[in-house]
């Protein structure tokens, strides 16, 4: 057996005759256990929170978006047509997104009127965030989906017979607007249903038929400001992007999901990155306690240490034997700490141990690259540790 390894483990599995010793161990591997488990849980969390979030996204928008790069709108053209009907394409939806004015009984609100065609459902599910009331049909045409958030603002719901929701947009022109009872195009609608994902998505979003928002905009039947896309398979992504891009030309982009969300995969990624950051801060605190309890273990073994160097073992094997000794301490509150952590984890996605709501669980999710950097996290921070500590053995304490 290695002789600094087999002196190391004696040393950590035997209890000293000091029982400070055996206390300051007894911490600093309990600060281990701990630490890890933070660490591993934190990442855990953060893991389920982004899955949480990007369930909404992959609900709300399209695996592709195509739109104009220069003015909001453009004519869908028979070429255009031609380059969707390709095998990597499964299926696409004509949408036509603005700004517009919002007003039912005296109250107002500025959100995105979105209409969409028949095939809109094909490419993202919203009817699934629909909560109350229903979808939109082709039976009622001037029918509308609304945002909780929109819904709260304008206290609107569902099937009012006596009112109608009133949606204007500026006329387009130049110089000042002389009557405002001109100076807006106007449609009114009815809304049906009430959907509910994000308080940013509920606020902003009113869906209508695409021929309702064509009237609103004074659009002809083929003008439109986007098309949405869905794959036939993800894996496809990166080829369907460059065959589009060749096909439609620099007048047209494409945009990915990720790309349509940049913002918030920047944030939640950076939150990532800083809470990674602060807990491995909390870990190199409690990692001190290694420090402390390899100086104390050094002390306290002066003379074992001095008969060892006079039987002819170096200060580099001497040193090595507390090299193994916190790094063993280390190894072992991590696997104490990332297995209770684990099954943790496990138990709350499944059992929802702890509550956001009396009906939503905190999301977390199990991953093993979460393991993989809680290990490697540990361990090099704790061999750093233990290296730090070993270097107080010198030929002053040996002699």
């Amino acid at each position: 057996m290695n002789f600094p390894l087999y002196i190391a483990k004696r040393y950590l599995f035997s209890k000293s005759s000091n029982n400070a010793i055996n206390i300051i161990t007894l911490i600093a591997t309990v600060g281990v256990i701990v630490s890890a488990m933070a660490l591993f849980i934190v990442l855990s969390v953060f893991s389920g929170l982004k899955s949480f979030s990007l369930d909404f996204i992959r609900v709300s928008d399209p695996d592709l978006k195509i739109s104009s790069v220069k003015g909001k709108s453009f004519l869908f053209t028979d070429s255009i047509a031609t380059s969707l009907k390709d095998e990597k394409i499964a299926h696409f939806s004509k949408v036509i997104e603005e700004k517009a004015f919002f007003n039912y009984r005296e109250k107002q609100h500025i959100a995105v009127i979105k209409g969409i065609d028949a095939n809109y459902l094909l490419v993202n599910n919203m009817d699934t965030a629909v909560y109350f009331g229903n979808w939109l049909t082709t039976e009622y045409m001037n029918s509308a989906v609304i945002g909780e958030g929109v819904s709260r603002i304008l206290s609107l719901g569902t099937y009012d017979t006596e009112e109608t929701l009133k949606v204007g947009v500026p006329k387009p022109g130049k110089g000042y607007i002389n009557n405002p009872k001109t100076a807006f195009n106007q449609i009114n609608l009815q809304p049906v249903g009430i959907f509910k994902l994000t308080e940013d998505l509920d606020s902003k979003y009113v869906f209508s038929n695409l021929a309702m928002a064509q009237q609103l905009l004074k659009y002809d039947p083929n003008r439109i400001t986007a098309v949405e896309l869905k794959l036939s398979n993800d894996e496809n992504l990166k080829k369907t992007v460059s065959y589009l891009e060749t096909q439609l030309g620099k007048q047209f982009k494409v945009e990915t999901r990720k790309e349509l969300n940049a913002v918030f995969y920047k944030m939640i990624n950076t939150e990532n990155i800083v809470s990674y950051l602060v807990f491995t801060l909390i870990l190199v605190i409690a990692l001190f306690n290694v420090i402390g309890a390899i100086v104390m273990m050094i002390l306290d073994k002066r003379e074992n240490l001095k008969t060892l160097f006079s039987v002819g073992a170096t200060i580099k094997e001497i040193r090595r034997v507390f090299i193994f000794q916190g790094f063993l301490l280390t190894v072992i509150g991590l696997a104490i700490g990332l297995t209770l952590a684990i099954i943790f984890v496990l138990l709350q996605q499944k059992f929802g141990l702890i509550m956001i709501t009396p009906t939503l669980a905190y999301p977390v999710e199990f991953r093993v690259v979460n393991v993989i950097i809680v290990v490697c996290t540990i361990t090099i921070l704790g061999y750093i540790s233990s290296r730090i500590a070993s270097n107080r053995i010198s030929t002053k304490i040996l002699a």
